[in-house]
């Protein structure tokens, strides 16, 4: 058995486009493997032995076929193969089964012939292949005639995709005046067709748009630059179009474009040119320092860094001192600012040279000359009406305080700078000078003292004097004239202050009392050395003596030791101080020497009430006893002023209340008062106190003769009615004018109630209270009244008929 060989053979059929190709596949198994061969002598032995006419055949495993291939995007179903065992003899016995990647979803087999089918369009891009399965069984015992298989569908491609750019979009910049050939950009595009299958996926790079400036290569697409010397002040940006074919650019490719934004970056290869070779500029010749005069611009095509300047003006000439120029950093202009005062009436024309220089210089494209360039600026002044301009600016005078007046300080001057020359007229300024100390001349400007100056009082003067012209705008100026009052000696020395010296009972002789001081408005200038003496006498003063202590100082010394306040309290001590002036002045002030009973510590007390005894030279419990009657005295006093204007208040009311009114004796009691009684009738109250109605203070005597009147008015009336009633014409008119007066004077009668009403007013609760005013006799329960009792009535009736009699 070792030299058996057994072929089992396969058969493919495969179909391409166009082409039939049977392919066969031949399995050899070498005798020589001895681990298949005793497995097959096993097998025949063990048939042998049990007497089996049939001989098995080996089973051969994990076969490997070759590969299938089947167009991509071919919508028809069609046989793309065929797989067909040996042990086929076409009875239909063998039965083909297919499994693996698209097995009954993309591919499937004909189970009876073999035959491999495609269900639907492939697309290569998807997936490339497929790794099947196919197994051949015996449909009778339904065992496997050939070992399962494995082969490979290879899907093949077809120019289906377009190239794609990648990385859109492309922008690029590079700078200008580069050399030819420099690299700008690169794209990439890529095409999803299989790169191993022909030329599909083979693309070629060309330029659409862009020529003659770039250029591309085809393979790798590489941008360059073609053209040389790319200006970018002629254009800045160019837009190149790229187009990508596969196909290798063959007919019947696909293609697609892309385009690349190119822009030029600057360089500084321009320099700066003005755009004139002469700029005027006016300016008036008031015009402050740092006014600017005028602007300048040099054109320069670069842009930023490249096309920043500096601007001078050329040092040459004599001019450039007047004037500065500065670059402005946001326009690059020259900006030209005055830097000294200007003067018609010296010079009235500048003319010089300004100069723009690149700050950044490239030698790689122009030269160094090229990068400035100059002009010449050319500045006229203005005339202008000025105000008068004075000789001097500082004007510093002095003058002793003693200086009589009209004295003669100096002179200031001023001149108009015009070509005109007005006259000037000079005055001082009454702010400046408010007490009015000093004149001056309106014509030359002489200033003199005009009245009595005093250092201590005022020691400097500045004075404000105005230039001003006196003919056409008036223009004026203004300057300060300093003055400086010198000292003399005109002032005494004093002390420095109320001193107010004691002397212990206690004191030693030999002792310091009190040091003192003094003080000088003056200023002298080798300062104050002031001297301390007392006044010459006959006899030397025996209790004190004055020691200068040459410092500006004296001290008080106790002569004695035996000071006492039995002896004596006070002692009056003058003192003479005198100045180092020329001449010296000295003045004399006498002191209060106190003696005082001294507290342990030395102290003499100085305030309170012990110190007002010991000044008056009385004990202290004598001063006290005073202040204790003094405040005694006070109070009582105070007293008897208060129970006095009491009772004048209480004499003043009662004379008030008893006070009657100056009325006949029949009216007055009937007037007083009246009002209803409990049972209803009238009730008349004579013995009530009387009220009498407010005095007018200006018509008292009026009034009084007035009444008289009345009274006899009365008098007549009552003796004639008993022949006329209340129905004649003589009573009613007599009736109506005491109405008018009634109404017209609140000062007459009729009373009713004097108590409580002092004027008959529209505001009472019960109205008028006047009976003429009433027209009948009932009583009005219902009215309010003021009065504490019950009811009013009107008076005794004055007309209509009544039982009642009637007394005035």
């Amino acid at each position: 058995m070792g030299g058996v060989e057994e072929i089992h053979r396969w058969t493919v059929k495969m179909s391409t486009p166009g082409v039939l190709a049977v392919v066969t596949f031949f399995s050899m198994i070498p005798g020589g493997v001895l681990s298949d061969m005793r497995c097959t002598q096993g097998l025949e032995a063990q048939h042998f032995a049990q007497g089996s006419t049939h001989l098995h055949r080996r089973l051969k495993r994990d076969w490997i076929w070759k590969q299938l291939f089947v167009p991509e995007e071919d919508p028809t179903p069609r046989v793309i193969g065929q797989l067909k065992s040996d042990y086929d003899q076409g009875e239909y016995s063998i039965k083909y089964i297919l499994s693996g990647e698209g097995a009954g979803d993309v591919f499937e087999i004909d189970e009876y012939s073999g035959e491999i089918r495609t269900l639907k369009k492939l697309d290569r891009e998807e997936k490339a292949f497929y790794v099947l399965q196919a197994q051949a069984i015996n449909r009778r015992s339904n065992e496997p005639e050939e070992p399962q298989s494995e082969f490979i569908i290879q899907v093949q491609d077809i120019n289906d995709n377009v190239p794609q750019f990648q990385n859109e979009p492309y922008v690029s910049s590079i700078p200008e005046m580069c050399p030819t050939g420099t690299r700008v950009a690169q794209v990439t595009a890529t095409d999803a067709d299989d790169p191993m299958f022909g030329n599909n996926a083979k693309l070629i790079y060309s330029i659409l748009q862009g020529e003659p400036y770039f250029s591309v290569e085809p393979k790798t697409g590489i941008i360059l630059t073609s053209w040389p010397h790319m200006d970018r002040e002629a254009r800045e940006q160019y837009l190149v179009v790229v187009q990508v074919k596969d196909m290798l650019g063959l007919s019947g490719g696909y293609s697609s474009s892309t385009t690349v934004t190119v822009s030029l970056t600057d360089v500084n290869d321009n320099g700066p040119t003005f755009q004139h070779h002469m700029y005027t500029f006016a300016i008036p010749e008031n015009a402050a320092m740092g006014t600017t005069v005028g602007r300048i611009m040099a054109e320069d095509g670069d842009i930023g860094i490249n096309a920043r300047m500096t601007y001078t003006l050329n040092d040459d000439l004599e001019e450039s001192s007047t004037f500065i120029i500065k670059t402005d950093p946001v326009t690059q202009e020259g900006v030209v600012l005055l830097a000294q005062p200007l003067d018609y009436e010296t010079k009235r024309r500048f003319v010089m040279a300004a100069e723009a220089v690149n700050d950044h210089i490239d030698t790689r494209f122009l030269t160094l000359d090229d990068f400035r360039d100059r002009t010449t600026l050319k500045i006229v002044v203005e005339d202008v009406d000025e105000p008068p301009v004075f000789l001097s600016q500082v004007y510093w005078w002095k003058v002793p305080e003693n200086a009589a007046v009209g004295t003669v300080l100096g002179s200031v001057s001023a001149r108009d700078t015009d070509t005109v020359g007005n006259p000037i007229r000079y005055s001082l300024d009454k702010r400046s000078d408010t007490t009015k100390d000093f004149n001056i001349d309106p014509k030359n400007g002489t200033i003199t003292v005009a009245r009595t100056l005093d250092r201590e009082t005022t020691n400097w003067h500045n004075v404000t004097v105005e230039a001003k012209e006196t003919v056409q705008n008036h223009l004026s100026s203004f300057l300060v004239v300093f003055i400086k009052v010198l000292d003399i000696n005109d002032n005494v020395p004093r002390l420095a202050r109320d001193y107010q010296p004691y002397i212990c009972e206690g004191t030693q002789a030999g002792e310091i009392i009190q040091v003192l001081s003094a003080v000088d408005p003056d200023d002298p200038v080798e300062g104050h050395h002031f001297y301390f003496s007392m006044v010459p006498a006959n006899h030397i003063n025996p209790n004190f003596t004055i020691r200068d202590n040459q410092d500006n100082t004296a001290s008080i010394v106790a002569r004695r030791s035996t000071f006492t306040r039995k002896d004596r309290t006070q002692y009056l001590l003058p003192v003479v101080m005198t100045d180092s002036g020329s001449p010296a002045l000295s003045s004399t002030s006498t002191l209060t020497i106190s003696v005082c009973s001294c507290q342990p510590a030395g102290h003499c007390p100085t305030g309170g009430v012990e110190a007002l005894a010991l000044s008056m030279g009385v004990s202290l419990q004598t001063l006290l006893g005073l202040l204790f009657c003094l405040v005694t005295l006070t109070v009582l006093s105070i007293i008897m002023l208060k129970v006095r204007r009491h009772r004048r208040k209480q004499q003043e009311g009662h004379d008030v209340e008893v006070k009657e009114l100056e009325l006949p004796e029949t009216v007055s009691s009937k007037v007083l008062y009246y009002g209803e009684s409990v049972d209803g009738g009238v009730d008349l109250d004579f013995g009530h106190s009387v009220v009498p109605l407010r005095h007018h203070p200006h018509r008292r005597r009026e009034r009084r003769l007035w009444r008289d009147d009345v009274r006899a008015s009365i008098r007549m009336s009552l003796r004639e009615s008993h022949l006329i009633g209340p129905e004649d014409d003589v009573f009613r008119q007599f009736i109506l004018d005491r109405l008018a007066e009634a109404d017209q004077d609140p000062h007459v009668p009729p009373f009713d109630c004097l108590k409580i009403y002092a004027n008959e007013g529209s505001e009472t609760p019960t109205g008028s209270l006047s009976s003429l005013a009433s027209s009948t006799f009932e009583i009005e329960p219902e009215q309010p009244v003021c009065n504490p009792r019950p009811y009013l009535v009107r008076l005794t009736p004055w007309y209509g008929g009544g039982e009642e009699d009637t007394i005035f």
